[in-house]
């Protein structure tokens, strides 16, 4: 019996090509099983990360919230201050205090007055200092031009009159006076707007002046504050 080689060598050629496709077989395989894995895991993850943003997300807006009720008002007591106003300041609808000329006295609801119906004549303003008391009706006049009226008791100590005086003289559209019936120790009154303190060196009448000498609650601004009464 003879042999052909060439069919003793077919055989292991077969043999193996069956092999490398059995192996790219298990190879392709296994790339799937890892890709889909990563795939998972990768998915996973976001899934993960996405919960935790979406958590604290949920917390921050919950804290918001909860700021926000706590920073709200409780009951009428509570209403916070308008903005740009000075801490302890006292406040008068513009639209209630009348505006008329009148030649008598008036009897103010406040003291020093905020506004209100007042004499013709105007008091000089001018970064004025009066050593004696000053008419009502000639100084809110004065007070409709845009000037700042600063006032004390016989509480105030010399040394703030002095202070006062000081920066009242240094000052256009102010004037100064003793106020003997004031309840606070030192006031300052613009239109509508009413500030006491204790001592001259309190921040807040440099806060006071500057908000408030021709400032917005100006009825009249630009009107003089020269050409009027000395009292």
């Amino acid at each position: 019996m003879s042999f052909d080689p060439r069919t003793l060598q077919e055989h292991p050629r077969d043999d193996d090509r069956a092999r490398d496709r059995r192996n790219r077989v298990v190879a392709i395989g296994l790339s799937a099983v890892v890709v889909a894995g990563l795939l998972g895991f990768g998915s996973y993850t976001l899934l993960e990360k996405s919960e935790a943003k979406e958590r604290s997300g949920g917390s921050r807006a919950e804290d918001r919230t909860q700021d926000g009720k706590q920073a709200e008002p409780e009951g009428p007591g509570k209403e916070q201050p308008a903005a740009g106003a000075i801490p302890g300041e006292k406040s008068w609808d513009a639209k209630k205090l009348t505006r008329n000329h009148v030649t008598t006295d008036v009897a103010y609801p406040m003291e020093p007055p905020v506004g209100g119906d007042h004499a013709p004549a105007w008091l000089n303003c001018d970064g004025v200092v009066y050593g004696k008391a000053v008419p009502n009706v000639n100084a809110v006049h004065a007070l409709e031009h845009g000037a700042v009226w600063v006032t004390y008791n016989d509480e105030a100590p010399e040394a703030d009159v002095v202070k006062l005086a000081s920066r009242v003289g240094s000052t256009p559209y102010t004037l100064m006076s003793p106020y003997r019936g004031q309840a606070g120790t030192i006031m300052l009154t613009a239109w509508g707007k009413q500030l006491s303190v204790d001592t001259a060196d309190d921040r807040r009448v440099a806060q006071f002046l500057a908000q408030y000498v021709q400032g917005a609650q100006t009825p009249e601004p630009g009107a003089p504050c020269t050409g009027g009464v000395d009292g």
